[in-house]
């Protein structure tokens, strides 16, 4: 529970930051869409959902989640780039997708640097690597070692190419020289991984903690420097391969342009109530 108060807390603000604190007689008068970059189900859009809901009951306009999963959120970006800049249109995607996604696609429908503008980080949280009860690795050790006796066999699933659940299991493959199948999803992969058609996937803490306490999967590495609270006894990647270290984050985008109004923070819905009401809703996580 401290973790998912921690987690939401954090999505609460930023979120009310960048659109309660844009509210005023002139808007919102019609329905605001967030655009997210990965699937329904995936965990950009079950935070992006909680946002939504609790936005649409402070706001008093209908709050529609628009999914455009592809290419690592390249389509969602590209939706907003050009959507019209008159606050009704937000984006909900990775960092990645402004951080790395330039770098690994030759060419960009638009210029991440032009054409959008960052309202909020809405979340940073680290993330697990799991894989179901019967894998036979039990640590990430193991599966390091088990990789290298049979490299290209085992597998690891992510949310697309270019996505933290990817590249922070290819950064792990490098450094410890082993193979493994990239096996990369539109959608989510937990019900292939939970019924054994992928061995591993990067998952982030948020949603792979009740997977891990229900005893759905068990986890063998956790991506941040130290090791989390709520799972002492798992180690970190960095004890296999020093210096690999990887926090993933959130954030919120609106078109170029966007009035300054629609942008402008806010702190009047920091309040103990309204962080209750978000907790409560992440009850199904």
């Amino acid at each position: 529970m401290r973790l998912k108060i921690k987690l939401l807390s954090g999505l609460f603000f930023g979120l009310m930051s960048g659109l309660v604190g844009a509210q005023n007689a002139d808007w919102p008068s019609k329905p605001i869409k967030i655009v997210v970059g990965f699937a329904a189900g995936t965990p950009p859009d079950i935070f992006a959902r909680m946002y939504g809901e609790f936005a649409a009951k402070k706001l008093g306009v209908p709050v529609v989640i628009d999914n455009k999963p592809g290419a690592a959120g390249n389509l969602s970006s590209d939706t907003v780039a050009k959507a019209p800049a008159d606050g009704y249109t937000f984006l909900y995607n990775l960092g990645t997708a402004f951080t790395i996604n330039p770098y690994i696609y030759a060419k960009l429908p638009f210029d991440p640097a032009k054409d959008l503008v960052p309202v909020a980080t809405t979340m940073r949280q680290g993330l697990v690597l799991i894989t179901n009860p019967k894998f036979p690795a039990n640590s990430i050790r193991e599966l390091v070692s088990a990789a290298k006796a049979k490299p290209g066999v085992h597998s690891h699933a992510s949310y697309g190419a270019g996505s933290p659940s990817h590249l922070i299991v290819e950064w792990l493959k490098d450094e410890a020289k082993i193979d493994m199948l990239h096996v990369p999803y539109r959608a989510s992969p937990i019900s292939d991984l939970l019924g054994g058609q992928v061995d591993t996937l990067m998952e982030p803490i948020a949603t792979a903690s009740p997977l891990i306490t229900s005893g759905r999967a068990k986890a063998l590495a956790y991506s941040d420097s130290s090791r989390h609270p709520s799972m002492p006894d798992v180690p970190t990647l960095s004890e296999v391969v020093p210096g690999l270290s990887v926090m993933s984050w959130h954030g919120i985008w609106a078109p170029a342009d966007t009035p300054v109004h629609v942008l402008t923070p806010s702190t009047a819905c920091s309040s103990r109530r309204a962080r209750m009401l978000i907790c409560k809703n992440a009850s199904a996580i």
